[in-house]
């Protein structure tokens, strides 16, 4: 089990890492809470994962907090919830609104979330009411940049990567920029295509 990366990091985007550990790059799929904590290519960074294995594949996942594997594991744990619906929760909120939104039996909210239907809703509350101490975590900040190409073809890949088609997703991302002219992130930009999508 590989439960955790210390290494270089050698690339990233909205979806995936390449941490170099000892001359071996290893991949991770992260979600946007990891990625807007992660430095720069070239600096020193850890995380701490969780490997998937199955019949056809071994998949590692990144997290920059352990409160946060700690909620993708209860996540998947649940029947409907696959990892790459997990990411994607992880990805539209913090730990910290997940929790908020389990105490209080929110269940409208969590159907809002991505390949969140009523039922799945109803089970994540019932099954992580009285786990939900394991998944706190503080609020992650984002960091914001110019609105490059690159920046809308990162969050472009970051959607399509969840399930959106390349156009749906090209299409969401200018509907974005249009109401927010001023400095935005990438993560910034995959969050709101992700609660505007859930109206």
């Amino acid at each position: 089990m590989i439960s955790r990366l210390s290494g270089k990091l050698l690339s990233k985007n909205a979806t995936e890492v390449v941490i170099d550990c000892n001359g071996v790059g290893f991949s991770a799929y992260i979600s946007l809470s990891t990625y807007a904590q992660l430095p720069a290519p070239g600096n020193d960074v850890e995380l701490q994962t969780l490997l998937i294995s199955r019949e056809d594949s071994l998949t590692l996942y990144g997290f920059h907090e352990d409160s946060e594997r700690n909620a993708f594991k209860q996540l998947i744990s649940i029947s409907g919830i696959g990892a790459k619906t997990a990411i994607a929760v992880l990805s539209s909120l913090s730990v910290t609104e997940l929790q908020e939104y389990i105490a209080t039996a929110n269940s409208v909210a969590l159907q809002k979330l991505p390949g969140i239907g009523k039922k799945t809703a109803e089970r994540i509350i019932l099954e992580l009411k009285d786990k939900i101490s394991r998944l706190y975590a503080g609020e992650p900040t984002g960091t914001s940049g110019g609105v490059s190409n690159v920046i809308k073809q990162e969050a472009v890949l970051a959607l399509v990567a969840l399930g959106f088609s390349n156009l749906s997703a090209e299409k969401a991302v200018n509907k974005v920029l249009v109401v927010n002219t001023q400095d935005i992130s990438v993560e910034f930009l995959i969050r709101q295509v992700l609660k505007n999508s859930a109206k």
